[in-house]
């Protein structure tokens, strides 16, 4: 069966959140609470809203033979700041957006309250 062909937005009130933490050995400072609301999972694409807790925790995204990840985000509402391994950081706020690459290795700080909408990009 072919998939829908309706529009998806993002302001729908039915969608369930996945609620979840860092990992405790990924873990920097604070335990924020997660809380994930995908809109779209299809394949190797996952968008939706993402909001979060301040706290910060390192991050991984892989670039491994067969398995790649990306995500690019758009940040609604609170401040963001992520740090790559080399120490070049860069904060983020509403109206703002990046590409977090594969490969990328660095620390995701939530500076105050996160609302962003994000596409995932999982490729295997």
């Amino acid at each position: 069966m072919p998939a829908s062909t309706a529009l998806i937005a993002f302001d729908r009130a039915d969608i369930a959140p996945a609620l979840d933490q860092p990992k405790p050995e990924r873990l920097v400072s604070g335990n924020p609470l997660r809380t994930t609301f995908s809109h779209y999972a299809r394949g190797e694409v996952d968008c939706g809203l993402w909001h979060c807790e301040p706290g910060a925790w390192r991050i991984d995204f892989s670039d491994a033979p067969g398995k790649t990840r990306e995500e690019f985000f758009h940040v609604l509402e609170g401040r963001i700041r992520i740090t790559a391994e080399s120490g070049a950081a860069r904060t983020f706020g509403p109206g703002d957006a990046c590409l977090i690459p594969a490969g990328f290795r660095g620390i995701f700080e939530v500076l105050e309250p996160v609302k962003k909408v994000y596409v995932m990009i999982d490729k295997t």
